[in-house]
């Protein structure tokens, strides 16, 4: 046990940080969903928080340990949940080259990174959207990518720590109580009797 948080809750924020890879690179990477990404975010920030107090058999003390548990794991889990998701969105802001299959009318004409990134949402209609934005060339277009990605990045944050947060209330309410003595077992007769 440490001074501020339980063993069990500095492995729970491994676990977390193993989670939010393992639901990152399934739903950025491998089968690109961004929603289900968001949707898993505070489940499983529910489960980190949770999971730290199991993990510490946390079955007595005071709440402020709970909850310190909970919120400690929930900081790992939702950091890495947000790292994540700007790591993937700068790998493809970087290497965008503007390919698009050929019944989309072919590669966009781009310089490869932020240009092509720009020409993607001009050819998805977007000109005027983004021009209410101030957003008229690639410089300010990239200003405003990633103050939107880091806007995004925060709420992930949030929702992660909110769901860890309920969970450390979840087990507060929930939790197994102190184990009592040895219980005799019914109709056992009693030493000496």
């Amino acid at each position: 046990m440490t001074r501020f948080v339980d063993a069990g809750a500095v492995l729970a924020g491994w676990v977390g940080l193993g989670m939010a890879l393992t639901v990152g690179v399934s739903f950025l990477l491998v089968i690109p969903i961004e929603p289900a990404y968001w949707y898993l975010a505070i489940p499983g920030g529910l489960l980190i928080g949770y999971y730290a107090n199991q993990r510490s058999d946390r079955r007595a003390g005071p709440w402020s340990r709970i909850m310190a548990n909970a919120i400690y794991a929930g900081v790992i889990t939702a950091l890495t949940w947000a790292i994540l998701l700007l790591a993937v969105k700068a790998i493809f802001f970087v290497a965008d080259d503007g390919y698009r299959d050929v019944s989309q009318g072919g590669s966009l004409e781009c310089t490869v990174g932020a240009d092509c990134v720009y020409a993607r949402y001009l050819d998805e209609g977007r000109g005027d959207e983004l021009e209410l934005e101030g957003v008229t060339d690639t410089a300010s277009f990239t200003g405003f990518y990633w103050a939107q990605q880091l806007q995004t990045a925060g709420l992930l944050v949030v929702f992660v720590m909110g769901g860890a947060i309920g969970g450390g209330l979840l087990y507060g309410i929930l939790r197994p109580r102190q184990r009592a003595g040895p219980t005799a077992a019914p109709g056992a007769t009693p030493p000496g009797g």
